[in-house]
């Protein structure tokens, strides 16, 4: 069976930014406020982070029990993974998640400065070096028959669509708009001539684009 890569749970603002600018230790989306893009997944029941009981159910809540299903690995950007830019200059850094990161599977940072890799809990962090086909058929070896997550960011999503390796696509698109920032998208549209879209609206406010790609005509 062929493993799907698969963006799952992606947000954006009614403009298509998914992150701000000018990335720093204590500001991991820039100038953006992250609970504007994803307030939606963290007042769900199964928001894997919650502490109390309670939270919503019905369509946000099935994407966020969503995320992980059938998920063998995960590739990322390196701004996804970190604040720093250039040669490492700092290898303690282990990332923004703490000591039991969500991924629960293998992990490919993408960064033109490789460094060794770590485990932390059932996680395990690979730093490599290469382009989008490459790192794919590392992450889906790492898989072992389930599919790859291409958790972002946006500039890493599009780097692996143009590259059309990308098979399904849900993108989150809140009703604010920010103005500035990092794109996904100036439209949804852009992706109509590869994929297959449905759009849900959910009654937190959030619309569901969800995407799969057509079928590919047969080479001559």
């Amino acid at each position: 069976m062929h493993q799907l890569l698969r963006v799952q749970n992606f947000s954006v603002s009614s403009d298509g930014i998914a992150a701000g600018e000018d990335q720093t230790l204590e500001n991991p989306f820039g100038h953006v406020d992250p609970g504007r893009l994803f307030a939606w997944a963290g007042a769900t029941a199964s928001w894997p982070m919650r502490t109390d009981p309670g939270g919503s159910r019905g369509l946000d809540d099935y994407f966020t029990r969503d995320f992980a299903r059938n998920i063998g690995a995960e590739i990322m950007g390196r701004n996804k993974f970190g604040p720093q830019r250039g040669p490492w200059q700092d290898e303690e850094w282990r990332g923004w998640w703490g000591d039991e990161p969500p991924f629960h599977t293998p992990v490919f940072v993408l960064t033109h400065h490789p460094r060794p890799s770590f485990t932390l809990s059932d996680t395990t962090f690979h730093f490599v070096d290469g382009d989008p086909a490459t790192v794919l058929q590392q992450a889906r070896e790492a898989a072992r028959g389930k599919d790859v997550r291409l958790g972002g960011g946006a500039t890493t999503i599009r780097e692996f669509l143009e590259a059309d390796l990308v098979d399904t696509l849900h993108v989150a698109v809140s009703p604010v708009k920010l103005g500035s920032g990092i794109r996904l998208w100036e439209s949804p549209d852009e992706l109509l001539d590869r994929f297959h879209l449905d759009v849900v609206p959910s009654p937190s406010g959030m619309t569901h684009h969800l995407f799969w790609r057509k079928e590919r005509a047969p080479r001559a």
